[in-house]
């Protein structure tokens, strides 16, 4: 019915802040982080001498989140290794509370609902997509969530850790209340998808998944 994301964070006052918003991390470098614990300091990431252990955070609860966030590292959410948190909130917050923190969350978690911009306390590790070694502009949509929320729409930013969200019943819906919500969602419905923080299918993709309610 709609498109979410899950980005990686770092706690606003690491060390190394600047550094990681101007080289970002690959997918390959997040699979070495989070999977196969083959970086575990922050030296082995930057080169900066600095053999600080790079701490990093997951969920504890099974959670499309963290199976979204291990699909981009070719894994599965058992593969995941950290410190395992409750919660979205709850692993934003231990992010926050340790300066050399990083974890992951979906965007309306990482991004303020007012402001529009990463919550106090977190920054959005930006991916290098291409993996040359810097952020690119075209690489650079993590200020505010409005623009994040395009670089998915537009496909700029990948899927997984971008990923369709679905509602799912057994068998096709039959209760004239049911089939009546659910064309709402999809028609007046969408209106509101941008203002709670999810992205809207393309035109095409929306009239795909309306035919199904026929």
């Amino acid at each position: 019915v709609v498109k979410d994301a899950v980005v990686p964070t770092m706690n606003a006052k690491n060390p190394h802040a600047a550094l990681l918003l101007q080289r970002g991390v690959t997918g390959r470098e997040c699979e070495k982080i989070w999977i196969k614990k083959e970086i575990v300091q922050w030296d082995q990431l930057l080169k900066t001498g600095d053999s600080s252990p790079i701490r990093v955070y997951t969920r504890s609860d099974a959670c499309g989140a963290a199976e979204t966030w291990a699909r981009y590292m070719h894994g599965s959410q058992e593969d995941l290794q950290g410190v395992g948190v409750f919660g979205d909130p709850g692993l934003a917050e231990a992010v926050r509370n340790d300066t050399l923190g990083i974890g992951y969350n979906n965007i309306n978690f990482a991004y303020d609902a007012k402001t529009k911009k990463p919550v106090a306390g977190l920054i959005i590790l930006p991916l290098d997509l291409n993996a040359n070694g810097r952020i690119d502009t075209k690489e650079s949509f993590y200020e505010t969530r409005d623009c994040i929320m395009k670089a998915i729409a537009d496909s700029i930013y990948p899927s997984p850790p971008a990923r369709d969200l679905h509602l799912v019943s057994k068998g096709k819906p039959a209760k004239k209340a049911v089939v009546t919500f659910l064309r709402w969602i999809m028609n007046e419905g969408r209106k509101y998808v941008p203002e709670a923080g999810y992205i809207d299918f393309s035109v095409d993709k929306l009239r795909k998944e309306k035919r199904k309610l026929q």
